[in-house]
């Protein structure tokens, strides 16, 4: 058959000789996969090989595998790494004839074989590529019975991996591919898929659990048994470079992981407490998919307003919510809408959550030096057009980005607080004179991410008086109007939720505002002199979205405060 292939590649592909004989050498020498040979030889394209050698085996070429309506099993009798290793993956759905996808005909033993086994007694092939067929075993399995909860429920078994790997020191030192490797992996690998920004591992008296925050509610995921909380916690140390040994104190590290095309840094955190230590990870999408402004759902009168704030000149333009609201999104779709070659963006972050393509991105590293403060100190030398600070932590940071903006320099940055007015507070907190804030800062934006109502399950309902008394909507009769709220299906993993979206108060200083912070820091005056000028507070652009059928009456009440 390898002639065969040859002669193709000669007389259809125009081949040279010198090319053909390296693949005929390269097959003689190892008998390994004929299209593993061709492909190292890097003069075809895996699509072209399959399909020469569809015509020669007369088998079909399938350029789309469907593993989300395959049956998955037939998993549980087949290990994983067995199919790995011969690149095949049975797809048995309910209706039309199984089939095995392989990416090498030359040997179809391990088809067979894995027919046999699962009984299947008539099947058609089809080949694939590589990746395809790789991504189809992950989806699988990972459905099935090698999940991070299956890998959990395993180690209930008296295992005694399990003893030997409770006593050692440096997991690294083990070399058997234990349990509790895999359960990171698959934990991580998960908590990826499903969107999550946050894993918990969270130690107790007699119990072990470990949750995930997607969407920014938290959900029990797995409950491992307790005696692996040492190796648990041990491994993910090692990952991270962190002292296993010193368990008395807090202690902070970092770790890459790559998951198929996806960079993921992870933030990991270990407090000391009264069961062992908690451990938080913090995942950051590295090539992760960021937002551009219009696809905000911003409403037509925030999207023009935040289109104007970011093309000011100069000012300090400030974004403002707890963790986790999305603060440094909405700061990055900013900076991406005015990018271009006539402006020179430096930012400084901590951590560098995307690349941002053309814009010059400092890590804050307190361990060399590089704080807020000292960065910004340094940005400001770079000859900038715009800034970003990641966050103003303290009177110091806040001092340099008020007199980068007052010597013509455009600040983005972000502060904690509840909503727009409440950041004027802040500063003054900070130790900030109130007439540098009031002849600096631009605009406050406060925001808050609601959940998106599951589209698949949403049911609709229709206001009763009680229901507009409590929304306390300016004296607006809303008796009957139609809402939706959350019920909860397989596609929303019985949340009633998928997706968020931002929700928006935007504070703009004009004259009237700056005289008044020279006379008053109080939270509510500055509020209600805000409204009066025509600002949505936070609640009643999430009660805009409520009509809309985008979330639900609860979702905003509970992310909002009034």
């Amino acid at each position: 058959m390898i002639q065969r292939f040859i002669d193709i590649l000669t007389e259809e592909f125009g081949f040279p000789q010198k090319e053909t004989d390296k693949i005929m050498a390269a097959y003689e020498q190892d008998k390994t996969s004929l299209v593993e040979t061709v492909l190292a030889a890097k003069i075809i394209p895996e699509q072209d090989v399959l399909e020469i050698l569809g015509r020669m085996y007369h088998i079909p070429v399938s350029s789309l595998l469907e593993p989300d309506h395959a049956d998955d099993t037939w998993t549980r009798h087949v290990p994983r790494n067995f199919v790995k290793k011969a690149c095949l993956v049975p797809l048995i759905k309910q209706t039309g004839r199984p089939v095995i996808a392989i990416n090498d005909p030359s040997d179809l033993a391990p088809a067979d074989d894995v027919a046999a086994l699962i009984g299947l007694p008539e099947h058609d092939l089809v080949l694939a590529r590589k990746d395809r067929i790789l991504s189809a075993i992950n989806v699988l399995y990972d459905r099935s019975g090698d999940s991070a909860r299956q890998l959990a429920q395993d180690m209930e078994n008296d295992d005694p991996l399990m003893d030997t790997l409770e006593q050692t020191a440096d997991l690294l030192d083990d070399v058997s591919d234990a349990p509790v490797i895999r359960l990171v992996n698959r934990m991580i690998s998960q908590a990826v898929k499903a969107g999550a920004s946050d894993i918990h591992i969270e130690p107790f008296q007699h119990s072990l659990k470990i949750r995930y925050r997607i969407d920014g509610i938290m959900y029990e995921r797995l409950t491992p048994p307790k005696r692996v909380q040492a190796s648990l916690i041990s491994r993910i140390k090692v990952m991270a470079s962190m002292n296993i040994a010193e368990k008395r104190i807090p202690q902070d590290g970092r770790a890459q992981v790559r998951i198929g095309d996806q960079e993921i840094d992870i933030r990991i955190s270990t407090v000391p407490t009264s069961y062992g230590e908690r451990l938080v990870m913090r995942l950051l999408n590295k090539s992760g998919y960021f937002l551009s402004l219009d696809q905000f759902g911003l409403s037509p009168d925030h999207f023009d307003r935040l289109n104007r704030i970011i093309r000011q000149t100069h000012g300090i333009v400030l974004v403002t919510g707890p963790t986790g609201s999305g603060k440094t999104t909405t700061l990055y779709a900013g900076l991406s809408e005015i990018n271009s070659a006539d402006k020179n963006i430096i930012t400084i972050e901590d951590p560098v959550e995307y690349n941002l393509p053309g814009i010059g991105q400092i890590q804050v590293n307190p361990k060399t030096g590089v704080t807020f403060a000292k960065g910004l100190r340094a940005i400001v030398r770079q000859d900038p057009d715009v800034v970003l600070v990641g966050e103003i932590r303290d009177v110091e940071t806040a001092g340099i980005a008020i007199q980068s903006a007052l010597t013509g320099h455009l600040v983005f940055s972000t502060l904690h607080t509840n909503d727009a007015a409440g950041a004027v507070t802040r500063l003054k907190d900070l130790g900030v004179e109130p007439y540098l804030i009031s002849s600096s800062v631009n605009a406050i934006i406060a925001q808050r991410l609601v959940r998106i109502l599951c589209p698949h399950c949403r049911q609709p309902y229709f206001l009763t008086p009680d229901d507009v008394k409590t929304l306390n909507t300016s004296g607006q009769d809303l008796t009957g109007k139609k809402v939706y709220k959350p019920r909860g299906c397989s596609k929303c993993f019985d949340t009633g939720y998928f997706g968020r979206q931002a929700i928006f108060e935007i504070l703009e200083l004009d004259d009237d505002i700056r005289h008044m912070i020279l006379k008053t820091s109080e939270t509510n005056r500055i509020r209600e002199a805000a409204v009066k000028k025509g600002m949505v507070t936070l609640r009643r652009d999430g009660m805009t979205k409520v009509f809309q059928g985008i979330t639900s009456i609860r979702e905003v009440f509970r992310v909002t405060q009034e």
